[in-house]
């Protein structure tokens, strides 16, 4: 298994003396190559989730093992180098950088990961490529539709070519069409690159298409 996890809580302080349990005993697993929807009514928990096994927040109790390493007894260092190596991320808000063109969005975690831009801008030319986007590298995001700005942010996933992909609501801002166009383009994705893709959806279309469905209600799979 690519990543696991075992036993996950997550609690948060309400107040002086009150806590939230928001996960309450998690345990899941991912193979390589496979994907994945969590649904669930609003409030279950999902992006919480993605948050932990993301590598991006850390669990009250419970371990995350990536690649059967246990991260979760690592430092903020080691978890930042894991995950910018290893993980992708594709929200409902691209979050693009507003400022910079395409191209220069999809190479930002190359960037960050101390890579020189001229050695991968290749990559992310052709990553724009087989998202349809070549014609468009040199637009900024205003100059994007909601469906182009969201491939972006799909290309710029795949930057780092990392072995995991969690997507959160990826199609919620999308018409049908182009909700339809971004669920076939990730699994186009898996298929040319065995990536697996942890996708939490309300769309029943996309969650019909995973491999698996795991639902989430009060904080447990059920």
């Amino acid at each position: 298994m690519i990543l696991e996890a075992k036993n996950i809580h997550k609690r948060y302080q309400t107040g002086v003396s009150g806590t939230l349990d928001v996960l309450k005993g998690i345990s899941l697993s991912f193979a390589q190559g496979e994907i994945v929807a969590i649904v669930g009514q609003s409030g279950a928990g999902k992006s919480t989730l993605v948050h932990l096994l993301g590598l991006l927040d850390k669990p009250s109790e419970g371990e995350i093992l990536f690649e059967e390493r246990d991260v979760t007894k690592y430092s903020d260092e080691q978890i930042s180098k894991v995950r910018n190596e290893n993980i992708g991320f594709v929200f409902q808000f691209h979050h693009l950088l507003p400022e910079f063109s395409a191209v220069e969005n999809v190479l930002m975690p190359s960037l960050i990961a101390g890579n020189k831009a001229s050695a991968q801008l290749p990559r992310a030319k052709q990553l724009l490529n087989e998202v349809g986007l070549t014609e468009r590298e040199h637009h900024k995001p205003s100059e994007l539709s909601g469906g182009e700005q969201q491939r972006v942010a799909v290309a710029r996933a795949l930057m780092n070519s990392p072995k995991i992909i969690f997507a959160d609501e990826p199609s919620g801002n999308l018409d049908a069409e182009n909700a339809e166009k971004l669920h076939n383009l990730l699994f186009d994705l898996r298929t040319r690159y065995n990536q697996t893709f942890v996708i939490v959806t309300h769309n029943k279309d996309l969650a019909n298409r995973a491999d698996r469905i795991i639902t989430l209600s009060n904080g447990l799979i059920v």
